[in-house]
């Protein structure tokens, strides 16, 4: 008997985190996201935060649900259900409620591009074709050596970096590093940073490592403007890929928007595997 129940805030964070997981456990191979990714959008806070949003839920826990995030003016939506459990047709049709009544500049449905099912369900519903994404995918006994960083500069985790601001929060707000704690799957050994010999920061790599599904995730990545071409990416890539498989994570993924980032990952041995459209619907314009 499946139920459905609505949550907000941390509740549902947990009930994402718990759905994911279970539909990756289902199917290794379908499916955008990770647990790791939901809790990577929690850090920094959104107008959706305390709206309720609908989950389904049979005795083992979440089979289907709607992950709602609003940055800015416009959200992003996205409808799951573990394979074979539920109606994808009745968690779209909440989504799409849900995105018109509170983001009013438009909303955003990211498809994997071999998911001919929600592709033709989101068209149908009057959605339009707009930015895309790559994904690639590492197993981890084919990884290569670590890269060290190049010279003058040190490779530092948060567990050793305690006290000292988060090189996110220019980006992410000052309560990023508060955020992060939050999320079950945050580990500050796996949050990396590259500081040049006076302290600063030159770049940083976010690693996440689930235990229920064995897959790693890499988000973020990010080497500061004036460090770039210098290898600091590959030897944070690097350094974070031997830190997850020492966690006992299989695979690992990352996904990509332009084609220098998808060179870094191919570089270290990340290969390839689909991409993804996000569909949108705006506001009508107005007179």
């Amino acid at each position: 008997m499946v139920t459905q129940v609505n949550a907000s805030g941390l509740e549902a964070l947990e009930l994402s985190t718990r759905l994911l997981q279970r539909s990756r456990s289902a199917d290794p191979n379908s499916g955008l996201w990770e647990a790791a990714d939901v809790q990577w959008w929690w850090r920094r806070p959104s107008r959706s935060d305390d709206l309720e949003k609908p989950f389904w839920l049979d005795e083992d826990g979440p089979v289907a649900g709607v992950l709602f995030s609003i940055q800015g003016e416009e959200g992003q939506l996205d409808p799951i259900v573990v394979p074979g459990t539920f109606d994808l047709e009745v968690v779209l049709a909440a989504a799409l409620d849900l995105g018109r009544a509170h983001t009013p500049a438009g909303f955003e449905i990211p498809v994997d591009d071999d998911d001919a099912v929600l592709r033709r369900l989101v068209t149908d519903a009057g959605l339009t074709a707009g930015y895309s994404d790559s994904t690639a995918w590492l197993r981890a006994d084919d990884r290569g050596a670590v890269r060290p960083p190049a010279d003058g500069f040190t490779l530092v985790d948060r567990s050793r970096r305690d006290g000292v601001p988060h090189p996110m929060r220019e980006r992410n707000g000052e309560g990023v590093a508060q955020r992060l704690a939050q999320c079950s799957l945050y580990d500050p050994t796996l949050d990396l940073a590259v500081e040049t010999a006076d302290g600063r920061s030159a770049g940083y790599a976010l690693f996440w490592a689930d235990p229920v599904t064995k897959v790693g995730l890499v988000e973020p990545v990010r080497v500061e403007d004036e460090f770039q071409r210098r290898g600091l990416a590959s030897a944070l890539v690097s350094a974070g890929v031997e830190r997850l498989a020492a966690r006992g994570m299989e695979r690992i993924k990352v996904s990509f928007g332009s084609e220098i980032a998808g060179a870094t990952y191919r570089g270290v041995g990340f290969r390839p595997t689909s991409t993804a459209t996000w569909y949108g619907e705006k506001a009508p314009a107005t007179a």
